[in-house]
């Protein structure tokens, strides 16, 4: 081959060569403009999926229901004492840091039922701003029938020109009652309040107790039935309940058997009576479970103690969803009593 030709096929071979990679290079080209960017796949859930499993909701922190009760004020104009010691424990009461719903007063408000001592009463309560406030009678409201016109304690000259009825219509008045017995319901909880409606001038046999009526408790029979189910029932009575299987004398409530077999279908009836001024720290037993829960409150006005004659005691009630809290205050220390402090679980009942 000559020197011409060999330069003329080699010059045809590097542009063919050339014209291939030209097209390889734009079909490399063309199919990376087109293809699809990789992506990511991410399987879709089912249209009709379940939702996830949700955990329970925690317990309540905070109780549906707070309110105290103070037994026993023993408010009296000859014992200075007692005004100071209720005042000492509403001064707590409206600074609470728990919430307080109600105030229940749970009998012997008054040393001897006087319209002094109401007026007293009357003047220590319209000095505070209270939440809502109720009370039941206690044996010592009745007490004006052993006062005599001298304002001296008179059993001779019994019952001194006075009568129960007066005392019941003192204590009416003063709480805007039509009956010396009452329900609430609070927060949709309810509450009931029991009185003793006789006294010694009625009925001498009767004595310190406490006394129903058919109406009363027949009254009460159909609160219960009212009540919202599920929840607790708060009952406050005064005097304490006798032994199981005896109805009660004086000091007791009179006519127990039959107030107990009202209770008995309820379990989460809680029954708190006052009357026996016996601290929470002394020893004496304050909780007592039969067919419903009994509490015994401690005394405002006379907590009976060891050597403590500044004691002053009541009783704080808390209900959640599930239990109900029950703890014993000493006020005249602004403290929380170890001896009383029960949380009480509520039992399931067919609503």
């Amino acid at each position: 081959m000559s020197r011409r030709g060999f330069i003329k096929w080699l010059l045809s071979a590097i542009a063919l060569v050339a014209g291939a990679f030209y097209g390889l290079f734009h079909l490399l080209n063309r199919l990376g403009k087109d293809a699809p960017p990789m992506t990511t796949v991410i399987a879709s859930e089912p249209e009709h999926a379940s939702p996830p499993p949700q955990e329970p909701a925690p317990p309540a922190t905070e109780p549906l229901l707070s309110f105290f009760v103070l037994s026993d004020l023993h408010v009296s104009i000859y014992d200075e004492s007692t005004p100071r010691k209720l005042k000492g424990a509403l001064d707590q009461i409206v600074h609470f840091e728990s919430p307080v719903d109600t105030l229940l007063l749970g009998g012997d408000l008054t040393d001897y039922g006087m319209e002094s001592e109401y007026k007293e009463l009357q003047k220590i309560i319209g000095s505070y701003k209270l939440p809502p406030l109720y009370a039941n009678m206690g044996n010592h409201d009745y007490y004006n029938v052993w006062i005599d016109k001298n304002g001296g304690f008179a059993r001779e000259s019994f019952p001194n020109g006075k009568s129960d009825a007066d005392s019941r219509a003192r204590f009416m008045k003063m709480f805007n009652y039509t009956k010396p017995y009452k329900d609430i319901t609070v927060n949709g909880y309810s509450i009931i309040l029991m009185s003793q409606e006789a006294y010694s001038q009625e009925m001498p046999e009767v004595g310190e107790g406490a006394w129903y009526s058919d109406e009363q408790l027949d009254w009460l029979k159909g609160k219960l039935k009212e009540a919202p189910k599920g929840k607790p029932i708060f009952v406050i009575i005064h005097q304490p309940l006798p032994p199981v299987g005896q109805d009660g004398g004086s000091h007791r409530v009179v006519r127990a058997k039959e107030f107990r077999a009202i209770l008995e279908p309820y379990p989460n009836v809680f029954v708190i009576s006052g009357h026996t001024h016996q601290d929470f720290d002394n020893g004496t037993e304050h909780y007592n479970k039969e067919a419903f829960h009994w509490i015994v409150n401690a005394s405002v006005g006379r907590t009976r103690s060891q050597g403590g004659a500044e004691k002053s005691q009541g009783l704080y009630v808390q209900a959640y969803a599930d239990r109900v809290v029950l703890r014993g205050r000493e006020f005249a220390k602004k403290e929380w009593l170890d001896s009383a402090n029960w949380t009480i679980p509520l039992e399931r009942t067919k609503v």
